[in-house]
């Protein structure tokens, strides 16, 4: 490998290579006008279904499982491949251009959630559903929901990049994240072998957040790095994972959003419950050929 010497003054290589070199950028705000949709529902919501996008349909999706009607909602598709995150629209709902981001329209006047953890604090304290109202049960579901928050960067970001979508393998960045990740693991593996659910015996925001990364990590659904990472030796996450996982709101959840996997388990837009049924992609074919 040869050794780089960083400038004095860094400049923005647009050349610089990677799956996402032709949508990262260092600057923010929007590239072109256009306007976001709106549905009929009570919830707006602008995503993609990968982990972030997947703890809000996931949380939309338990609320409404709880007999919830108001938490109605339509999930519209932003392709980040091709930049729709820097539309004007949505850099109005979501100023740092990132997916998940929320229209709560519920009140008198619309309310922008964006982030993935605000918004599930912000759905969870407006229903009144999973996330505990005080005490010692509230601050574990905290602790383990800013966790996340602070640890998926690492998965992500760190080790997702570079030994998924980097341009080139390199040994230091690969072998540092995959420290990281394995020790988050094991952060997970032994919290989860005393208790049921991370914040306690009942399921809260703290397992919405965590389940798509890290449950989809261990299920082999996360960079093909099962086998390098060794996720079967997390018995304790495992199992928590296959728990969720059988969660019907958890499945349902998991297809909103998403354009890849299996044609069935795509959903790519949702705006009523029975286009669960009626309009997943094995039924209405892909667009353009896909």
């Amino acid at each position: 490998m040869t050794d780089y010497a960083p400038p004095a003054v860094w400049q923005w290589n647009r050349q610089s290579g990677g799956r996402f070199a032709s949508i990262n950028r260092p600057i923010a705000g929007p590239t072109h006008e256009a306007e976001l949709p709106l549905g009929k529902h009570p919830f707006q919501l602008y995503s993609l279904g990968t982990p972030n996008g997947q703890k809000v349909t996931i949380m939309l999706e338990e609320l409404l499982a709880l007999g919830h009607a108001g938490a109605e909602y339509d999930a519209w598709l932003i392709n980040i491949g091709e930049g729709a995150q820097f539309s004007s629209g949505f850099v109005s709902v979501n100023p740092n251009s990132k997916i998940p981001a929320l229209l709560d329209r519920s009140g008198k006047d619309p309310v922008r959630v964006f982030e993935s953890g605000a918004i599930l604090m912000h759905l969870a304290e407006k229903f009144g559903a999973f996330l505990p109202a005080e005490g010692a049960a509230r601050a574990e579901c905290l602790s383990w929901l800013f966790w996340q928050m602070g640890s998926a960067p690492y998965l992500g970001g760190g080790f997702g990049h570079f030994y998924a979508y980097a341009p080139e393998k390199m040994e230091y960045p690969i072998d540092r994240f995959a420290m990281e990740v394995k020790r988050q693991l094991d952060v997970l593996d032994r919290r989860l072998g005393e208790s049921r659910f991370l914040a306690g015996p009942d399921y809260t925001i703290a397992d919405i957040a965590v389940f798509p990364w890290y449950g989809g990590l261990v299920q082999g659904k996360l960079y093909d790095a099962a086998t390098f990472l060794s996720v079967h030796e997390y018995l304790n996450v495992n199992r928590w994972a296959d728990e969720l996982l059988a969660r019907p709101a958890v499945k349902r959840g998991s297809m909103v959003n998403r354009t890849s996997g299996e044609l069935h388990e795509q959903l790519r837009e949702r705006h009523d419950a029975d286009d669960f049924n009626t309009r997943t992609q094995d039924k209405i074919g892909t667009p353009d050929g896909e």
